[in-house]
């Protein structure tokens, strides 16, 4: 079994991260969505809620995994067997970073590499952080995240005054 992670924090599930997962089924037969815990960042959705929306919006597709997890990729990859690591690139200034985590992952786990895959062109603006702001400021995030997310951010929709 050709088994890939494609790890993040997923706050929240956009069209961009279904897109990437979506061309990763092509090379790979199964991808776990590996949810992160980042203790660092304040979250709009729990680990639980990020895991049970991604399984709402994957549910279409066959040899997806979900799982959240708490530590290093590079472990995790390990423990499961998994040869590669999925990242998606929206535009050039997310390279360097990715290719840092990259080399890092793969000198704590030799032999895991990490698939690059760029964003669609209708995706490649789409992030986590412009989909929060966007609610934040009550807009409407339908056209960036799949129905179970639009309807799980409008039940916490905020009040701004």
């Amino acid at each position: 079994m050709n088994l890939a992670l494609y790890p993040g924090t997923f706050d929240p599930f956009t069209y961009g991260h279904l897109d990437v997962l979506e061309r990763a089924l092509h090379i790979f037969d199964v991808i776990e969505v590996t949810v992160a815990v980042n203790a660092g960042k304040q979250s709009l959705f729990d680990i639980e809620e990020r895991c049970e929306l991604i399984r709402q919006c994957v549910d279409h597709l066959d040899r997806v995994e979900v799982a959240a997890h708490e530590g290093l990729i590079a472990e995790r990859a390990r423990e499961r067997g998994a040869k590669a690591l999925v990242r998606g690139l929206r535009q050039v200034s997310d390279f360097d970073y990715e290719m840092r985590m990259a080399l890092a992952n793969r000198e704590l786990n030799p032999g895991l590499e990490t698939v690059f895959l760029p964003a669609s062109g209708t995706h490649a603006f789409i992030s986590a952080t412009i989909v929060r702001d966007i609610h934040r400021w009550n807009g409407d995030v339908s056209p960036f995240v799949p129905r179970p997310v639009v309807e799980a951010m409008a039940a916490k929709r905020p009040i701004v005054t």
